[in-house]
């Protein structure tokens, strides 16, 4: 029999609140799992274990449970194992029947143990040498290196059984689901916005988002391409609540009556109220944006200053000391970029100015903003948001 051993990062470090992150961890894996079948899914000693139960092609599940589990935030390594009884002939049995396979793959391998029961009578030592030499009489002609073995096959002693693998991969790692509060990600059609999504999402925060459109200045591409960005990151996040507020009235009045160099660092405080009370409604706790120190002329430390100014929740910035080449690497891992890189205008580029302001002062961008109606363009606004809930596929 198999199943999957899911090995917990730094959840393992919380105190008296464990049993809650223990708790949000295990509805997140029971709930990728109820569309294969059914699946025993028990904690114990820091390590979640899966099991198929009740249906005849048990086996044939346990690849596809791996998939739908492999990047839940909370978990840092994760493999498929298989079970033996806690005695050395049916650990031996079961090495030498699953593991000469996978060993033949490779030009070197090693044999470990780890020995959690420590009523178990045979040492970590005695395991991986008996294991080891018997596999090894299997495969002679695959390379035996204890120092930098291309596979190791481990030998698990665990509360309920032995479990033997051939090592595991590397998990999402981060924080269960949920067990941070709630942020409303200001979500573009650009490489950084989704990364932070993600990042904070690995946190342990329950991301939902906000998009802001320029219709008929950008397209319905634009929007699609919005879309699929979010559900990219449902992958991680299972779900998202995408919100969509029209800005081309609110940029108009801007162009119509600022002066040029300061079009964008209006907008973006018309944004981040607007973002602020669509936060409010949903009940986020916080503000997330993909800002990167200096990268923009927007997004300079008096930019960003002046932005931010008035707005009462916490406004996170998890990419704020990132370089591009950092934010680039993250987006190409959690498939992000390519979506991201498609030409369709946001309204961020709509109106730009040629020479923005790098070091505003918040006294004229009031005296900028005095000559608008705020209160009923942000009103207008806020009345076009529509919202729709996007899932994993």
């Amino acid at each position: 029999m198999r199943c999957i051993l899911l090995k917990y990062g730094e959840l393992i470090l919380k105190g008296l609140n464990r049993n809650y992150f223990e708790k949000l961890l295990l509805n997140q894996i029971r709930n990728r799992l109820k569309p294969l079948g059914k699946f025993e899914v028990v904690s114990m000693q820091s390590t979640v274990y899966v099991t198929p139960v009740g249906n005849d092609n048990d086996d044939m599940l346990i690849e596809p449970a791996f998939k739908a589990v492999s990047n839940i935030f909370g978990i840092v390594s994760l493999c498929i194992a298989y079970c033996a009884e806690k005695d050395m002939d049916s650990i031996i049995e079961v090495a030498k029947k699953y593991m000469p396979d996978e060993i033949r793959k490779y030009k070197s391998f090693k044999a470990d143990a780890k020995r959690c029961d420590k009523k178990f009578p045979y040492t970590s030592v005695d395991i991986m040498k008996t294991v080891g030499g018997e596999l090894n009489d299997l495969c002679p002609e695959v390379k035996v290196d204890v120092i930098n073995p291309e596979i190791t096959v481990m030998v698990e002693i665990r509360d309920r059984c032995a479990y033997i693998h051939a090592g595991s991969v590397e998990g999402a790692g981060g924080m269960p689901k949920s067990s941070s509060g709630k942020g409303l990600l200001l979500l573009s059609g650009g490489i950084d916005s989704p990364v932070a999504g993600y990042m904070m999402a690995k946190r342990g925060v329950e991301v939902q988002s906000l998009h802001f459109e320029s219709y008929p200045y950008t397209s319905e591409r634009a929007r699609n391409k919005v879309i699929e960005l979010a559900k990219k990151l449902c992958e991680y996040t299972d779900t998202m609540k995408l919100n969509i507020i029209s800005l081309t009235e609110i940029q108009e009045a801007i162009r119509d009556n600022c002066d040029e160099e300061y079009f964008t660092l209006i907008l973006r405080r018309f944004m981040m109220e607007l973002a602020q009370k669509v936060a409010y409604r949903n009940k986020c706790a916080s503000i997330i944006t993909g800002e990167s120190l200096g990268q923009v002329a927007s997004q300079t430390m008096h930019a960003i200053g002046v932005t931010g100014e008035g707005i009462t929740l916490p406004i996170l910035r998890p990419l704020i000391a990132f370089d591009k080449e950092d934010i680039v690497k993250i987006s190409r891992k959690i498939d992000t970029f390519e979506t991201s890189v498609l030409p369709f205008e946001d309204c961020c580029t709509v109106f730009t100015p040629r020479h923005p302001k790098t070091r505003p002062e918040i006294e004229k961008i009031r005296e900028q903003e005095a000559r608008l109606d705020r209160k009923a363009l942000l009103e207008s606004a806020f009345a076009s948001l529509n919202t729709m809930i996007l899932e994993r596929e």
